[in-house]
């Protein structure tokens, strides 16, 4: 091998390389680009409690769910101080049909006697919650699975549930175990998030005889953030957000004031199973909370892109002027 042969190698070896060093230096770019992005929101943020409702729906998919929980770790370990509370309906729904018992829901709310309370504690107190705080602490976290029946800090009321006949006649509606929330006692959880931990609770409240009670997860996360005077209230659904047309995801409504919300709910532009989530981030927004937030969770990263940047993703409440 000649000296000129030997010369031209290097030199060609030297572009090849001065090529790649510079591909890699631009993507070391755009990822410090991210980083710096994120910085503002991270400043914003840290210390303060943010709390996240994570629905049984988006809980069905295992991998997204864990990307899920990877990013509230990483939430966690940048000072943010993290709540998660759970749903899980389509779950409890699956275990009552596998033991021949039909659900029965009346405008969304499911009917709940004692078989079904037990299912309910079976599956969403027992199974997903510690699904959850398992795949938390895989990911180096800290979790503590609760309900509402610990410490008593969701303390209940039964719903009497009244609805109107065909003829008109108003009729009382015994829904079983199923109730509201009365008051929360946020003691055990502000000692939880003080302390570097993230309390993962199913929505089930406690009331004055001593009975466990079913509540919205919705509500419970709503009245939790007020209770610990959250910066967010963060619904993850298996929607993109609130849709002037359901059916057109390019309708989505990025940002909306409580008053524009009540109104779209009056005009039944929001409707169905999204009157209950919405309900519940009017709820928390006029009870202090800054920004309530319902995403779709099926969005990889769906919290980072939420929190952490300038655009964000879905539909944002606030108080507004």
């Amino acid at each position: 091998m000649g000296p000129s042969f030997r010369f031209c190698f290097a030199n060609v070896f030297k572009s090849a390389l001065s090529n790649e060093v510079n591909l890699v230096m631009i993507k070391m770019e755009d990822r410090a680009t991210v980083l710096l992005e994120a910085l503002p929101y991270i400043q914003r943020f840290h210390g303060k409690v943010i709390v996240i409702k994570l629905g049984g729906a988006v809980m069905e998919k295992e991998k997204q769910r864990d990307l899920m929980l990877k990013d509230i770790v990483l939430l966690n370990f940048v000072g943010m101080k993290t709540v998660l509370v759970h749903g899980g309906g389509p779950e409890i729904t699956e275990e009552m049909r596998k033991m021949g018992k039909e659900p029965k829901f009346i405008h969304g709310l499911r009917i709940t006697d004692e078989e079904t309370i037990d299912i309910l504690h079976r599956v969403l107190v027992g199974k997903i919650n510690k699904e959850i705080v398992l795949g938390i602490n895989k990911h180096g976290g800290r979790a503590v699975g609760i309900s509402g029946i610990d410490g008593n800090f969701i303390k209940a009321r039964k719903i009497l549930y009244k609805t109107t006949t065909r003829t008109g006649r108003e009729i009382e509606v015994d829904l079983g175990f199923v109730g509201e929330v009365e008051s929360i006692n946020p003691t055990v959880i502000n000692y939880l998030v003080g302390t570097g931990y993230i309390p993962v609770i199913s929505p089930v409240g406690i009331d004055d005889e001593g009975h466990s009670l079913n509540i919205n997860a919705d509500v419970v996360a709503a009245e939790i953030a007020a209770a610990m005077r959250a910066k967010k209230l963060i619904l993850l659904t298996n929607v993109p957000g609130v849709l002037r047309d359901p059916n057109n995801e390019s309708t989505l409504i990025p940002r909306l004031t409580v008053q524009e919300a009540e109104k779209l709910i009056q005009e039944g532009v929001i409707k169905k199973g999204m009157i209950p989530k919405v309900e519940a981030c009017i709820r928390a927004v006029n009870s202090g909370v800054e920004r309530a937030h319902i995403i779709n969770g099926n969005v990889p990263h769906a919290l980072l892109l939420e929190i952490l940047t300038e655009s964000g993703i879905g539909t944002m409440i606030e108080r507004g002027q």
